[in-house]
C-alpha cells in the first residue's frame, strides 16, 4: 500500500527554521514527481513546491521561493522540505504529495495522507 508519512512539524518563532520530512513506501519514490502542499487554518490547500523525477528540477510558489527548498534522497525514499525565515503566515499543515505542481492541491487527486503542523508565532 502507498503510504506518505510527514513529521518534522511544530512550533516556532518567526524567523525561525524547520525541516520537514517524508518518508515514502509502497510505490517507485525515485520514479515519481513529488510535491509539498499546506493547508492553513480556514483555508483551501495550497501547492508550496514541486521537485520532479528524473529531472531533479524544482518548483516553488512565489510566497516561498527564496525561503524554503525541496530535496529528494532517492535511496532513502525520502522527501525534505527546509524552510527558512518563516512568517506567521506559513502556518498550516503541511502535506507530502505524489503529484506534480499543478496537481498537488488539488482535493480530488490521489488520497491525502496525515500531515504535519507547521505554527509559526512568537
Amino acid at each position: 500500500d502507498v503510504q506518505l508519512q510527514a513529521s518534522g512539524g511544530g512550533l516556532v518563532q518567526p524567523g525561525g527554521y524547520l525541516r520537514l520530512s517524508c518518508a515514502a513506501s509502497g510505490f517507485t519514490f525515485g520514479s515519481s514527481d513529488m510535491s509539498w502542499a499546506r493547508q492553513a487554518p480556514g483555508k483551501g490547500p495550497e501547492w508550496v513546491a514541486s521537485i520532479y523525477s528524473p529531472s531533479g528540477a524544482t518548483f516553488y510558489a512565489d510566497n516561498v521561493r527564496g525561503r524554503f527548498t525541496i530535496s529528494r534522497d532517492d535511496a532513502k525514499n525520502t522527501l525534505y522540505l527546509q524552510m527558512d525565515s518563516l512568517r506567521p503566515e506559513d502556518t498550516a499543515v503541511y502535506f507530502c504529495r505524489r503529484a506534480p505542481a499543478p496537481r498537488a492541491a488539488n482535493r480530488d487527486y490521489d488520497y491525502w495522507f496525515q500531515g504535519t503542523l507547521v505554527t509559526v508565532s512568537s
